[in-house]
């Protein structure tokens, strides 16, 4: 199971309404309102954004935030990475750390393909993507697959 925490999720939608306002600097709260989150949750994202690099401040009487980066040049995967750390681990451990008895060596080859997988669709999506509503093609086809299934168990045949 592939978790985002809520932090990562807070950001990227804070970071959104930065690459929406274009020449605007919309304050934290302006972003919290936009998102629906709370006032003092978007302070700490923005400045735990701000420390990583994605955002910068000003503070004036027109102060706010504006993103560092243009929003195509910023990807979805680089924003949860400053956030959550690494974006697939199996036990906290990188999958070509892995080592497993013989018999369950190929699992390994498996969660690296995944790790591969997910941070190819995350390295392919851009704030500016998000901002504008124009999805690349793999998130655009992959999405609708995800409805098909239920949670429970996989079946074949």
């Amino acid at each position: 199971m592939v978790r985002i925490s809520a932090r990562a999720d807070y950001a990227l939608r804070a970071c959104i309404e930065l690459a929406r306002a274009q020449d605007v600097t919309p304050t934290s709260d302006v972003i919290a309102q936009a998102q629906g989150i709370s006032q003092q949750f978007v302070q700490r994202i923005l400045g735990d954004m701000r420390h990583a690099g994605f955002v910068d401040s000003t503070r004036a009487r027109r102060g706010g935030y504006r993103l560092a980066t243009p929003p195509d040049q910023v990807t979805v995967a680089e924003i949860v990475r400053a956030l959550d750390g690494p974006l697939f681990r199996v036990h906290g451990v990188a999958p070509e750390q892995l080592r497993y008895p013989e018999s369950a060596a190929h699992l390994a080859t498996v969660w690296m393909a995944v790790r591969a997988l997910l941070e190819g669709l995350l390295e392919g999506v851009t704030l500016h993507d998000l901002a504008t509503g124009r999805l690349p093609a793999p998130v655009a086809e992959l999405a609708p697959l995800s409805q098909r299934w239920d949670g429970g168990p996989l079946r074949t045949g």
